[in-house]
């Protein structure tokens, strides 16, 4: 029997999941599965619940909810030296993580995924004492995914981020950012900054062809021009290949940035630290069961 830790979020996206509880428990114990489940009641209890199944000799976590709830988990298995194989059921509103990795947000075709696909190294990125899996950021609309009220997303989905975005559209802030990285250093003012290891974030395919266990991440830095910043998104949203004098994109190992705000970064959708940001990739932290297209796409074969 495989050792196997579920941790889900009740309350992630439309919150429908604990319907099918009973279900995902038969499938797995008739594949050859000993179930612990475990339900998270508060923010944060992921990373706990988390770092428990690794010290109880997990063989295998399946994380369900969003990737809010992924980031919790990811958290407290980093902290653990002897970390178990990572299953994921997408239950979230966006899931930007399980678009990229192809997963499905059907429960049983989830399952499928978990019970007959193998598992690839992925990275995973280190910020200052915080991981996150596919992305940080600072700057305009960043704060969308943990400040859009969860009963609204209840309600209407992802469209409750589109409700919130418009609220944001005229209040672009102007961040001054000092950015050290493997190729050299720059200065100057930006609205926006991403750092990247997936193909899509935000509902929107940022990178053109990722690499998701290279050992390094993209970087997107949006310069400040007022008023034109709206349209400098607009259109590297549609050519996620577009680098211009506005639009700064290089990839690497390790990145310092010194940074004047004191908004809070994204990671992996959820807020987090203030101020300076100290990041170095951890090349094929973790081991994570995906589709046969996933693999083919972004991760090279050792």
């Amino acid at each position: 029997m495989i050792k196997t830790f579920l941790i889900f979020n009740p309350k992630s996206g439309r919150q429908r999941f604990i319907q099918h509880l009973d279900h995902v428990i038969d499938r797995l114990t008739k594949s050859g599965h000993e179930v612990v489940v475990w339900g998270t009641e508060y923010s944060g209890q992921g990373t706990l619940l988390a770092k428990r199944a690794c010290e109880e000799g997990a063989e295998l976590v399946i994380i369900v909810g969003g990737d809010g709830t992924f980031n919790e988990c990811l958290n407290g298995m980093m902290q653990c030296h002897n970390r178990p194989r990572i299953g994921y059921i997408p239950a979230g509103t966006g899931c930007d993580l399980a678009h990229t990795l192809h997963l499905s947000k059907n429960v049983d075709k989830a399952l499928d995924n978990i019970i007959h696909n193998r598992t690839v190294k992925m990275d995973v990125v280190k910020a200052n004492e915080r991981y996150f899996i596919y992305v940080s950021g600072n700057g305009a609309y960043i704060d969308i995914s943990y400040v859009t009220d969860s009963e609204l997303k209840k309600k209407i989905g992802g469209f409750a981020y589109i409700v919130k975005g418009a609220e944001e559209l005229f209040t672009i802030p102007k961040i001054r950012m000092r950015v050290t990285h493997d190729g050299g250093e720059f200065h100057g003012s930006f609205s926006l900054i991403l750092i990247i290891n997936s193909k899509r974030v935000a509902g929107i395919n940022m990178i053109y062809k990722p690499e998701l266990d290279d050992g390094m991440v993209d970087v997107v830095l949006y310069r400040y021009l007022w008023p034109f910043n709206n349209i400098i998104y607009f259109l590297s949203f549609i050519l996620p290949f577009w680098s211009t004098p506005l639009v700064k994109r290089f990839k690497t190992h390790n990145i310092k940035i010194m940074t004047d705000t004191r908004s809070k970064w994204n990671f992996d959708g959820e807020g987090g630290g203030i101020g300076n940001q100290d990041i170095h990739v951890c090349r094929k932290a973790i081991e994570i069961i995906v589709p046969e297209k996933a693999r083919k796409h972004f991760y090279h074969q050792d």
